[in-house]
């Protein structure tokens, strides 16, 4: 069994390894931080927020998405514009709801709604203000989305972003302090579930892929189709898709929101297709943790962060072409073994590159809060001379 000691920054010492339960494997706080957690109450934000909790720090959630009315029209206002005079109006709904306590930190996830001056006015209530984004709002793909976003980057004490890409052109925009980490799979909304028999039926495929579309994906997915891959799809948008003619009868169903939906369809596939976002500059994508997370088996995009993830064909499978990665499908679909081994192995590896959220939220906070980490260090030394 493999085995690693994590010193928190929080002063306090753990054993942790592979066969470490979810939901164990982060240090315990010496001090449990009062945070204000300022993002969407869904999707991968909220799993961040309630990772958080189980870490062991009090949580309170406000979504800015709450502010704004909801409607289709509002919504291309805010992505296309940038939430374009609507900024003054956000930042009074937010501040309004705002819980009447005390927070040690400002947690901002994403940030396209909030303006430079709510943030200036939280840090002047709260103190430390840090932002996490799993999107790249310095490229073209959204717009002017993150038009908020841009402008408040130097009000941040921290800003968290998840492409390499993405450290300098921060700091260009006048970043205080940049923090490059992995993204995560959560240790509870990603846990394995237990199939039973009636769950089959309903979620079991040969091959994969549960996104959105894009137009980038439509061609490649079409094309494994046209070279005989068996193929599941899970997503929004694939009816806007040209190829939808050739897609439509492997298309499933809209994007799984539920988490055990979600797990249930990853792990009941033999093989799982992970797709890169060319406008987002992905090298990697959440599936790219989630599915080996949940042990099953990998089969993405070749890229350098891939390899670096992964061991190729022990771990994970990886591609260049659509020809390719239909070769290495059908090869796997008629190899259970081969197929149980690189999902394990996949699985173990997940583990050990500590890309989980609490692990990751961990390594935020150690930045965020420096003087504890020298604290911790201390506290190891002290122990090592007993």
């Amino acid at each position: 069994m493999e085995a690693f000691l994590l010193v928190s920054s929080f002063g306090d010492i753990r054993l942790w390894s592979a066969d470490t339960p979810a939901g164990e494997v982060n240090p315990p706080s010496r001090k449990n931080l009062s945070i204000l957690y300022l993002g969407p109450d869904a999707g991968t934000s909220r799993h961040r927020a309630a990772a958080l909790r189980r870490m062991g720090h009090d949580v309170a959630i406000v979504d800015p998405w709450r502010s704004i009315p909801r409607s289709r029209l509002m919504k291309k206002w805010l992505h296309h514009s940038g939430a374009l005079f609507l900024g003054g109006f956000i930042e009074k709904r937010i501040l309004a709801a705002l819980p009447a306590q005390k927070f040690d930190l400002v947690w901002v996830d994403g940030g396209g709604l909030v303006s430079a001056s709510l943030v200036r006015e939280l840090k002047k209530r709260f103190g430390r203000v840090i932002n996490y984004n799993l999107d790249d709002p310095f490229g073209t793909r959204d717009g002017r989305k993150w038009r908020h976003y841009l402008t408040a980057i130097p009000n941040y004490d921290l800003v968290v972003v998840v492409r390499e890409c993405n450290v300098a052109e921060a700091a260009g925009r006048g970043a205080k302090d940049v923090l490059l980490v992995s993204r995560s799979a959560d240790e509870v909304a990603h846990k394995r579930q237990t199939l039973d028999q009636s769950d089959f039926p309903k979620w079991s495929s040969e091959v994969v892929f549960v996104g959105t579309w894009m137009p980038e994906r439509g061609p490649f997915l079409s094309r494994l189709i046209e070279l005989g891959v068996p193929l599941a799809i899970y997503g929004d948008r694939w009816d806007r898709a040209a190829e939808w003619p050739i897609l439509k009868q492997h298309w499933r169903g809209p994007g799984l929101y539920i988490d055990e939906e979600y797990s249930k369809a990853i792990q009941a596939a033999k093989l799982c297709i992970g797709l890169l976002s060319v406008g987002n500059r992905d090298t990697c994508t959440q599936r790219s943790f989630e599915v080996p997370y949940l042990q099953s088996v990998l089969c993405a995009e070749r890229t350098s962060e891939h390899l670096s993830l992964y061991q190729e064909d022990a771990e994970a499978v990886f591609w260049n072409t659509a020809e390719e990665c239909a070769e290495k499908c059908r090869e796997l679909l008629a190899d259970p073994v081969r197929r149980a081994e690189l999902a394990a192995r996949g699985r173990a590896r997940c583990l050990r590159n500590g890309t989980t959220n609490e692990q990751v939220l961990h390594q935020i906070l150690s930045r965020t809060f420096p003087q504890k980490k020298e604290h911790s260090l201390r506290a190891k030394a002290a122990a090592s001379a007993r």
